[in-house]
């Protein structure tokens, strides 16, 4: 928790800091000026799966805005190698594929957005902001596929345990912010829905995730969907 508190303390006195990676050098120049254009400090590029995974360790960017097309090592297994290791990290993909398969393989490997080559420059930057401020982001039409996903993965009968702990208790707050988040709302929704600022929604998630032992809002929207809570 003292990692994320850190990262997100540092955004709030600067500009977000971002990594570009993408094998095809022109286009990858072209979304780091963008990027530099609208404000974000880019603090690394790279063209390569290894040479990704070494520079991002090393710069410790906000955002890794990722192919996942990538020469020596796919951009699913950058994502699952970085994601958890660096404090705060959050990846948005950026790709040419729209494919079923590669979207829920990419949110599956910790992704937090996916958006197509196709977005405009305006949809790019605004995706990269929302996703360092924790919002999933994706590509119109697939945020539908990935919460059918989840309700899927829900369906299916967990394995029992005898010794299973009793859940955590969650506040009532704690609990309205779950619900909402599992109907896919942003956090800037969630605040303006229940009249509390954005920097709260982001504590009642961190204190959620918390309590449920969880590590992302990926695995929290699974268990808010476990429980039935999309649905109320």
């Amino acid at each position: 928790m003292s990692g994320q508190g850190a990262a997100d303390e540092e955004e709030t006195h600067g500009p977000i800091r971002v990594m570009v990676v993408d094998d095809h050098p022109m286009w990858r120049d072209a979304v780091a000026r963008d990027l530099e254009t609208a404000g974000f400090a880019v603090v690394a590029t790279a063209g390569d799966g290894p040479q990704a995974v070494r520079r991002a360790r090393a710069a410790a960017p906000r955002v890794l805005v990722l192919d996942l097309n990538l020469p020596g090592m796919p951009g699913v297994q950058v994502c699952k190698d970085l994601v958890g290791s660096i404090p705060g990290l959050r990846v948005l993909v950026l790709s040419a594929s729209g494919e079923h398969a590669d979207v829920l393989e990419a949110v599956k490997s910790g992704a937090t957005g996916y958006l197509l080559k196709s977005a405009s420059t305006e949809e790019l930057t605004d995706a990269v902001r929302r996703t360092a401020e924790g919002d999933p982001v994706f590509t119109p039409g697939l945020a539908g596929l990935v919460l059918g996903e989840y309700r899927r993965l829900a369906s299916d009968p967990a394995p029992a345990a005898a010794d299973e702990p009793k859940a955590p208790r969650l506040t009532d707050r704690e609990t309205e912010v779950l619900r909402l988040v599992a109907k896919g709302l942003s956090y800037k929704q969630i605040a303006e829905r229940l009249v509390i600022s954005h920097r709260t929604v982001q504590n009642h998630v961190q204190n959620t995730l918390g309590k449920l032992q969880l590590h992302n809002r990926v695995e929290l929207v699974r268990y808010a969907i476990e429980r039935g809570l999309d649905d109320t």
